[in-house]
């Protein structure tokens, strides 16, 4: 269904507002030296936005020069001044908070009603959270651990973090990557996807203007192969965080362990929403349509594996194949939207690939085709319901990242949960039951980061966020995130204030002490 709405909010003037270039180092936008340009493309038209001088090797080794002689500062400033700094960011955000919406919606083809009611509120929500626990960053209590000593823990900064971020949600996996270290007392260098840099470029300015120091936040935009791999292997860069797909993150893994860095990496997923036969039918639809069609798929938490009870199943395929065709695909830009564009063409097709492939062994019930008429030259797709695949098939056991929702029949509780675990993935899943107890071993058994019951995709900023197996390790999000941004340091210190200690009796033996 097409529904373009009556007016369209003016889009973001990305080349006026970037004019001095793509990177942000040591507190001023710059252009890139590798002698290549790169553009924005709006994913809804296919028009160009916004180009740009990727960056090299050499704005490489400025950022993180930036950011290293910007730690003694940072790390050396109390919890309360960093709190502050953040609490005046969120303030920034804030006021900034129409301009962060349309630019990540040009940029990324998001709804504006998406950008303007999940993405911005997310992230100032989340800075705020930093702020607060900027100043909780506590070791464990002194205690005499061995009787003449007293012990503790104090927890530091690590140094430089190179971090690189994805194209599906630019800003707020900025925030994600940015807000912990800072908030730890680190400094970091963030790499966006060359695709999406405009909201990170603005997170690092708003970032300036509340007062946070130059280097803290440094802005690095170009191409993996040579700005990410390079900031990844670089000598002075202590740690790396990376989001996106799982192939992608053995290699920053492998580059990585070259150097002994702390590796954070939050891959891909293909979240399971198991369905028991007690379930509130028009819930679990509810919550399947919106689950799987949030940010048009591509988001690796969506819900993009429905198994169903069998007593539910046909009118869980029945109703959610109606309510998919209501929902409204058009302009980003237009009031009446629900479902924007993939982020690319490429990607469109990439995702019609997997439908089109399934075909042969599956039943598309609705979608499974891009719109025509004024959104043919967008990266479009139909919301799209496939039924009756095998579970070792292709399209059940890839993650597509697009709007596209499998559905599979299961007879016994053990079965279904089994197939929820059946993937390589472990990022997120959901389990929908009145049962109490059904309900509790499914949050035990399913093995994901993140469990919803009778619900799918909302998460906050004190609840950590990440996966089990190839989904990777570690935690965005909530205070469990300083474990990635900080080392821990055991400190001790002797209580008898005598020259020779019991234990010297190892290397003196019994020689009395002159």
């Amino acid at each position: 269904m097409h529904n373009p709405g009556s007016v369209t909010p003016e889009r973001f003037p990305a080349q006026e507002y970037f004019a001095d270039g793509a990177q942000f180092i040591a507190g001023r936008l710059t252009k890139g030296t590798s002698g290549r340009t790169h553009a924005v493309v709006d994913p809804a038209t296919g028009e160009d936005v916004y180009t740009y001088e990727l960056a090299g090797t050499a704005d490489v080794d400025a950022a993180v020069a930036a950011a290293r002689a910007a730690f003694p500062g940072w790390s050396g400033a109390t919890p309360g001044e960093r709190s502050d700094a953040l609490h005046r960011f969120a303030a920034v955000l804030a006021e900034r908070a129409d301009d962060f919406a349309r630019a990540e919606s040009l940029q990324c083809g998001k709804p504006l009603k998406l950008t303007r009611e999940f993405d911005i509120p997310g992230t100032i929500d989340n800075t705020a959270f930093f702020a607060g626990a900027a100043r909780h960053l506590q070791g464990q209590s002194a205690g005499e651990y061995s009787g003449d000593h007293t012990s503790y823990v104090r927890r530091e900064p690590i140094g430089v973090v190179g971090s690189i971020a994805p194209w599906n949600y630019p800003l707020q996996m900025a925030a994600w990557k940015i807000l912990p270290a800072i908030a730890a007392g680190n400094t970091i260098v963030l790499k966006p996807a060359e695709l999406t840099p405009l909201t990170s470029l603005m997170f690092a300015q708003a970032a300036t203007e509340a007062g946070i120091p130059d280097g803290v936040i440094n802005i690095i935009t170009g191409t993996g192969k040579e700005a990410g791999e390079h900031l990844v292997g670089h000598p002075d860069v202590a740690m790396t965080s990376f989001t996106g797909s799982t192939a992608v993150g053995k290699r920053v893994a492998e580059i990585a362990t070259a150097t002994v860095k702390r590796i954070h990496l939050e891959l891909g997923g293909k979240a399971p929403f198991v369905v028991f036969d007690d379930a509130d039918l028009e819930a679990a639809v509810n919550g399947a349509v919106a689950g799987s069609l949030i940010n048009t798929g591509q988001d690796c938490t969506a819900a993009t594996r429905a198994y169903v009870q069998r007593p539910l199943y046909e009118a869980f395929v029945q109703k959610t194949a109606a309510l998919m065709a209501s929902v409204r695909v058009g302009d980003p830009f237009a009031p009446g939207t629900d479902l924007g564009p993939l982020i690319s063409h490429v990607q469109r097709d990439r995702v019609a690939g997997f439908v089109d492939r399934a075909r042969a062994y599956a039943r598309v019930v609705t979608g499974g085709e891009a719109p025509q008429g004024d959104l043919k030259n967008g990266a479009y797709y139909r919301p799209t319901l496939v039924a009756d695949a095998a579970q070792d098939s292709e399209i059940v056991q890839s993650e597509l990242f697009g709007p596209v929702l499998v559905v599979l029949p299961f007879d016994t509780d053990d079965e279904g949960i089994a197939l929820a675990n059946d993937t390589p993935y472990g990022l997120a899943a959901s389990a929908w039951s009145r049962d109490v107890y059904r309900a509790n071993r499914a949050t035990r058994e399913i093995k994901a980061g993140c469990v919803w019951i009778n619900d799918h995709i909302p998460i906050i900023s004190e609840m950590p966020h990440g996966g089990y197996k190839a989904s990777g390790f570690g935690k965005d999000m909530s205070a469990y995130s300083f474990e990635e941004y900080t080392q821990i340091k055991h400190v001790m210190f002797d209580n008898t204030a005598v020259a020779r200690k019991d234990w010297h009796r190892t290397i003196f033996g019994d020689r009395q002490q002159n």
